[in-house]
């Protein structure tokens, strides 16, 4: 049975009615500042913390609970008579639960115009260290950080006069796994305050100890496959995107909804004219600009309306009704768009389960790592979002492009970097006619975009995310009757291709860039 409880919480949902159980049971409830006085105006007797410690509060509410009669009380050990005998003569009660739970500094350092200072008064100390002391000595100690475990353990409290030894683990877990995510907060708010000027003791943007602060937005049916279990969560550090996503109509996401939706955002935010993008398992199918959106979007799905179908569109401007009209002709996974007009929104929300999600575009995305599990480990690395420099955008053929192919070079160029290596992509009046995409060499992406564009081929422009190793994709592209070429360019045999395009009349251009994407 429990005698004495310690409550001292930031977020008061839920407190009082479980202080008020727990003082109906006979326990002395303990509490600190806020959490007292909102107690004692919901009619609960408390003993507040300068009766058990005999020390004000100090520096402003930054010292409180960091004193012995506090942390002794938590850490003693009921077993032990040593421990029981030395609290004794201390004058220190033990404390048999804890309900804590942290500083808000996560809402801190969302809200619009937070200073830096202001974000730092919200780390918690005292919250931390009651939480991790109660943990410790959790088969003595029951923790509560989650007000929604309140009614469990009132319950079990009423019923058995105590919790169970697994569910008092449970709840030492979750406590661990609070603190860790809060000082996780904390240390990636800190690192994005520098990143970017200066380097740490290893000279190194990446830290010695990882430790990323995800928060889970929902478990998911499945993952990947019916088989595998899963979850959605959000970098705390990016709360834009996919993750940020508002839904206005539709089913919940998939975990592969979710990871096309992702790749078919980070491609349309490439562009700043009106775009369309269609997305199957992370891939464009079709890319289109136009002079509106309604004019994008039916290039993009001309320009493969096979693959299009059961795949994701996302969209640059709040979409509208004629628009709206051309998507409900097919079925679509997802709609990604940063507004739906009114009657857009009612056409599209006529078509069942299709899933309307309005993104927030007005801000770049990928401001986190880039993460690769592989066994046993991550790679960690920036996100791709460098490219070319123009002064160092080069002509190497004797032909430059025109100023069309310009054009549809620049375009191939963007959509080419969001393509699975070894990637081709053919491009036409700012539409993708051929995309040729995760193959184990160069040549058979190239030869898979031509056959996809046919006729189409003849007067486009080609793009390759790598180097060309050997001739022969200049070789394919002449035959097919492409007239330009944009590829980073660095392979030994540079001249090889260049040649191979002289001879054919065809322009190329070197970036300097390379995007691989695995």
């Amino acid at each position: 049975m429990i005698r004495r409880a310690l409550i001292s919480v930031s977020d008061k949902t839920g407190v009082v009615d479980f202080a008020r159980g727990l003082f109906e049971m006979g326990v002395e409830i303990i509490t600190t500042g806020g959490t007292a006085k909102t107690l004692e105006e919901n009619g609960v007797g408390v003993t507040k913390i300068l009766e058990v410690t005999g020390f004000p509060e100090i520096l402003d509410g930054r010292v409180k609970t960091l004193h012995p009669k506090i942390h002794g009380g938590i850490l003693a050990l009921r077993n032990n008579n040593i421990h029981l005998k030395e609290i004794e003569e201390l004058g220190i009660q033990p404390i048999d639960l804890v309900a804590v739970n942290l500083y808000p500094f996560k809402q801190t350092i969302e809200r619009p115009g937070v200073t830096f200072e202001e974000a730092v008064e919200n780390i918690d100390i005292g919250g931390p260290a009651m939480l991790r002391s109660a943990a410790k000595n959790h088969e003595h100690v029951i923790v509560v950080c989650d007000p929604g475990d309140y009614p469990v353990v009132l319950d079990q409290l009423k019923q058995k006069g105590d919790v169970g030894g697994s569910f008092r683990r449970q709840l030492a877990i979750k406590a661990f796994e609070h603190t860790a995510h809060y000082d996780a907060v904390i240390s990636e708010y800190l690192r994005g305050t520098i990143e970017g000027q200066e380097k740490g003791s290893t000279g190194s943007v990446f830290p010695k100890n990882l430790t990323l602060a995800f928060e889970k937005l929902r478990d998911l049916r499945y993952g990947e496959n019916p088989h595998q279990m899963a979850a959605f969560y959000r970098d705390m550090r990016d709360p834009t995107g996919i993750a940020g996503a508002k839904k206005l109509a539709g089913k919940e996401l998939s975990f592969n909804n979710i990871n096309d939706a992702g790749a078919a955002l980070a491609l349309v935010l490439e562009f700043g004219e009106p775009c369309a993008v269609a997305v199957k398992h992370t891939n464009p199918c079709g890319v289109a600009c136009g002079a509106d959106l309604h004019e994008a979007y039916l290039k993009a799905y001309a320009a493969d309306p096979v693959s299009i179908f059961g795949g994701i569109v996302a969209l640059n401007r709040p979409v509208d009704a004629a628009t709206a009209e051309e998507i409900s002709k097919i079925f679509l996974e997802i709609v990604i768009a940063p507004g739906f007009n009114p009657d857009a929104l009612e056409i599209l929300k006529a078509r069942k389960n299709l899933r309307l999600l309005e993104v927030d575009m007005t801000g770049r995305q990928n401001r986190g790592w880039d993460l690769k599990r592989v066994s046993g480990g991550l790679l960690v690395q920036e996100p791709d979002v460098k490219d070319f420099d123009e002064k160092n955008l080069k002509v190497v053929t004797k032909r430059p492009p025109t100023e069309a192919e310009m054009r549809d070079l620049m375009f191939a160029w963007k959509v080419v970097k969001h393509v699975k290596s070894n990637a081709i992509v053919l491009a036409k009046d700012r539409v993708t006619v051929g995309i040729g995409m995760g193959q184990v060499n160069r040549i058979w992406p190239t030869r898979q975009s031509i056959a996809q564009a046919g006729e189409r081929a003849r007067g486009a422009v080609l793009a390759s995310d790598a180097f060309f190793p050997f001739p022969d994709v200049v070789e394919a592209a002449a035959a097919a009757g492409i007239t330009a070429i944009i590829q980073p360019g660095g392979s030994v045999r540079d001249e090889e291709s260049i040649r191979a395009g002289d001879e054919r009349g065809i322009a190329m251009l070197f970036t300097g860039v390379r995007h691989f994407k695995h």
